[in-house]
């Protein structure tokens, strides 16, 4: 889906709160009335250059405070840094007051600069590297969770030489096909995440003998950009009736269980956002009943939202180089493409598309608008309505603050990378300058055979 000259995404850019002052019915986003985060992109172009993408982080502070005033008691957030690792982003969620996730131990270090508590932290995904893991334990982060009796077995020994006990998670598998009936449906057998219901049983009581882990709870991860808040809840429900199933069989306490991430934005004007009102209803009724279970009382629960926080605060802008084609459907050639906001492609999936034009009302007509790469893949939309395009003309691809710059692929065709740009209070700055190929080239080497 795709919006004209000026069209904003999501009325009401700007506000705190919905129309009728509810602080979870959260609508704003980076583009509003023509502007930025409030910002001229004329002058955010002639100031950093094209392409380059632009981060509202009034905005993300607004998601983070909506999301949390949703949750009732014993709910805590953790930021999945994988959605958008720029230091001047993961810092001022820190600023937040959020927690966050992280997937490596370059994710760990980012966090760590950024000035995080590293109990507040945690540690999830496979494949983990035993120096990712030391690192982990030497930082004293939250918790990491486990993926597999080989990780628990790992991480075991790393503990033990560091004269540390860490405290872990054990991770549930899922099937991918059901989404997010995931406890009903997990089968027997392995797959890439976590660990079929009888080996997670099996690693627990060998993790509850430990001396040199301490065996927190469960996690699991459902599914990606979910909307339905039903869904959500449902999932944090059986995940928890899971973890209970553990403890008693080990004897321990449930103390935490992480139910992952998986809350949804809307990426055309035809979905709807998550409703976080009724997400925080379910989430309520279900603290209700376990306030009255002295074996869940005290039990916390973990989300790591990621693109639900950053998404809708961050656009990637770049510039029309080249029209050709019937005025009646033209093709708009940027000056950026999959290079730099690869998640269309990846997942075939436009997203809302702006042409940022100020010379006043266009005729719409069917337009494509494509990067410059040697592929027929480097396409943003295909015979969308849209202002006619002219060169010179900026366009914006929103809701690219999530798995927008560091999900792309730079290298190919050897273009120079997007700048980054942060906004807040009306201030921009720039927090990630852009790479030129010939940076690049001086760091490969030429044997001279």
């Amino acid at each position: 889906m795709t919006m004209g000259a000026g069209s904003g995404a999501g009325e009401g850019s700007g506000a705190d709160t919905g129309a009728d002052g509810d602080p979870t019915a959260l609508t704003d986003g980076v583009l509003d009335s023509g502007r930025l985060a409030g910002l001229s992109p004329a002058d955010l172009a002639t100031e950093f250059g094209t392409p380059f993408y632009v981060y509202d982080l009034d905005l993300i502070g607004r998601r983070v405070e909506a999301l949390r005033a949703a949750l009732p008691r014993g709910f805590r957030l953790a930021f999945a840094v994988k959605a958008n690792p720029a230091l001047a982003v993961v810092t001022h969620l820190r600023r937040c007051g959020v927690g966050a996730d992280v997937a490596s131990g370059g994710e760990l270090e980012t966090v760590l600069r950024a000035g995080f508590d590293s109990t507040a932290v945690a540690m999830t995904g496979p494949g983990k590297r035993d120096s990712e893991l030391q690192a982990a334990v030497a930082a004293g982060i939250g918790f990491i969770t486990v993926e597999s009796p080989g990780e628990l077995r790992r991480l075991d020994a790393i503990a033990a030489a560091a004269g540390k006990r860490q405290p872990i998670l054990l991770r549930l598998s899922v099937s991918e096909d059901a989404h997010l009936e995931t406890v009903r449906l997990i089968g027997g057998v392995e797959g890439k995440f976590g660990m079929p219901l009888q080996t997670l049983l099996e690693t627990a009581r060998i993790a509850a003998a430990s001396k040199n882990v301490e065996l927190l709870g469960i996690h699991a991860f459902g599914a990606s950009n979910l909307r339905d808040a039903d869904q959500l809840v449902d999932h944090v429900a059986q995940l928890v009736e899971v973890g209970r199933r553990m403890a008693a069989q080990t004897g321990t306490q449930l103390r935490l269980v992480d139910a992952g991430g998986g809350l949804g934005i809307p990426y055309s004007d035809a979905e709807t956002p998550l409703d976080l009102e009724r997400l925080g209803y379910g989430l309520q009724a279900l603290r209700n009943r376990w306030d009255s279970d002295i074996e869940l009382h005290d039990m916390e629960i973990v989300l790591e939202p990621g693109r639900f926080l950053v998404g809708p605060a961050g656009a990637y802008v770049a510039r029309v180089v080249d029209v050709k084609g019937p005025d009646s459907a033209p093709v708009a050639i940027l000056d950026g493409g999959i290079n730099h906001v690869l998640r269309p492609a990846l997942v075939q999936s436009e997203h809302r598309l702006a042409i940022l034009a100020t010379d006043g009302l266009r005729a719409m007509v069917r337009t494509t608008v494509a990067g410059p790469l040697c592929t027929g893949i480097d396409v943003f939309t295909t015979g969308t309505m849209l202002p006619r395009p002219r060169v010179g003309d900026l366009v914006a691809v929103l809701d690219t603050g999530a798995y927008g710059f560091t999900e792309a692929m730079p290298l190919f065709l050897s273009h120079p990378s997007a700048a980054e740009v942060a906004v807040k209070s009306g201030r921009a700055q720039l927090i990630r300058p852009r790479v030129a190929p010939a940076e690049l080239l001086d760091r490969q080497i030429n044997p001279d055979w």
